[in-house]
């Protein structure tokens, strides 16, 4: 039976890092509201015999299991599709990092959401452009150098976050790299020089055959700025 992930039809998003991880795995699953539109997403969050409706997609479907948030996604697929480490102790690691990247994806959207996701961009662009500084000069530093320093600290693998081999997490790096150098190219290219550990993550997962095929793919949605990294050149320096 195919996976159904449930996710708005024309963003990337926080659903990409669960397509990455079910595009290297091989696994068979519907883009539900690519197919169908979001109708039957819209239905499942908001119906009164769903006992655990999400509060916002994506959310995953497995016969009779639904689960949402990214995270928790992840950690669920990750033993069924061998992207997780065996050890208790090592899932929870996978599973932290994983926390960490959610941190950063909120982070890169209230940049040019800083006093709220129901107002546009233009009614905040004051706020955005301080937001973006801080960002650009701080946090993308911080984080980024905290993935280089757990690749480094990773003595027993083999370039990955866990363990010896790919786990979720590093898919997620990849699309973290792929997101900041869409919004702030300048910026996280001057950070991802003095990564060099993080670089090599997000170029040998781009160049895995089912990786490599599904960004060539339709399926591959381009970025925009409906998303959550955004390219506005003004909040980039």
């Amino acid at each position: 039976m195919a996976y159904e992930l449930y996710y708005w039809p024309t963003i990337q998003g926080r659903g990409e890092f669960v397509r990455l991880a079910l595009e290297d795995a091989g696994a068979p699953y519907a883009d539900v509201a690519r197919e169908r539109g979001v109708r039957p997403m819209m239905e499942l969050m908001t119906g009164r015999t769903v006992a655990h409706p999400s509060f916002a997609p994506p959310f995953l479907k497995d016969g009779d299991v639904l689960i949402g948030q990214t995270a928790d996604i992840l950690l669920y697929l990750g033993r069924r599709l061998g992207l997780a480490p065996a050890g208790e102790t090592d899932r929870l690691w996978a599973h932290q990092i994983q926390l960490t990247v959610a941190d950063l994806v909120v982070e890169a959207h209230d940049v040019h959401h800083p006093l709220g996701a129901g107002l546009y961009y233009e009614d905040q662009k004051p706020e955005a452009a301080r937001r973006a500084k801080e960002f650009r000069d701080a946090r993308i530093p911080k984080f980024l150098g905290w993935f280089e320093r757990i690749l480094t600290q990773n003595a027993a693998g083999d370039g990955w976050l866990v363990g010896e081999a790919l786990t979720y997490p590093d898919l997620s790096l990849f699309q973290v790299v792929e997101g900041l150098t869409y919004a702030f190219p300048k910026a996280a290219g001057r950070v991802l020089a003095t990564t060099p550990k993080v670089m090599a993550v997000h170029e040998r997962v781009k160049a895995r055959p089912r990786i490599a095929a599904y960004l060539a793919s339709d399926r591959r949605l381009a970025p925009n700025e409906d998303d959550i990294f955004r390219n506005y050149p003004e909040l980039d320096a």
